[in-house]
């Protein structure tokens, strides 16, 4: 009764793990280089996108469906700044679409609950799209010293016997 629903709740978890495996990528790569901010960003990011796939996995079940526990794309192994921050964007961007659109699929086949849970994925996917877009004007303002200060505050802070994250 409910396999658009099933389908499409499954597509939205494939990309909640790519995003998953890609932040948590992009974490440990800006902790490696000293990028505090970022990294902690990148990785609390992460966080919520699991929890996204839990919501999203026990609407399925509710469903009685089975969950795919399938990424949808390789990670994609990026070690410049600002080039995760615009993958970041970009991924951002198009799960908030694709969930606004999967949401109405879902009202289409009188399937309120999902619906709700993919527009409530939207505020979300919205919310992270702006931290990102945020973290890249900050890079257009302020270039590499931006990245120096997290360095910089790294540093001070491994100095002091203080860590961050």
């Amino acid at each position: 009764m409910h396999e658009k629903s099933i389908e499409l709740l499954n597509k939205a978890v494939a990309d909640e793990l790519t995003a998953v495996h890609q932040y948590m990528y992009f974490h440990f790569h800006c902790d490696d280089q000293g990028y505090d901010l970022l990294a902690g960003l990148f990785k609390r990011t992460a966080i919520e996108e699991m929890l996204h796939i839990e919501r999203l996995a026990e609407r399925i079940l509710f469903l009685k469906g089975e969950v795919e526990l399938r990424a949808s794309a390789e990670v994609e192994k990026i070690h410049d700044v600002e080039e995760m921050l615009k993958l970041a964007a970009k991924m951002e961007e198009k799960s908030a679409r694709d969930y606004n659109l999967w949401a109405n699929e879902c009202s289409a086949n009188a399937d309120s609950v999902s619906k709700k849970l993919f527009e409530d994925l939207v505020a979300d996917e919205e919310r992270h799209f702006d931290q990102y877009d945020t973290e890249l004007d900050n890079m257009a303002k302020f270039g590499d010293r931006y990245l120096a200060l997290q360095s910089i505050e790294r540093s001070k802070n491994i100095a002091s016997g203080t860590t961050a994250d």
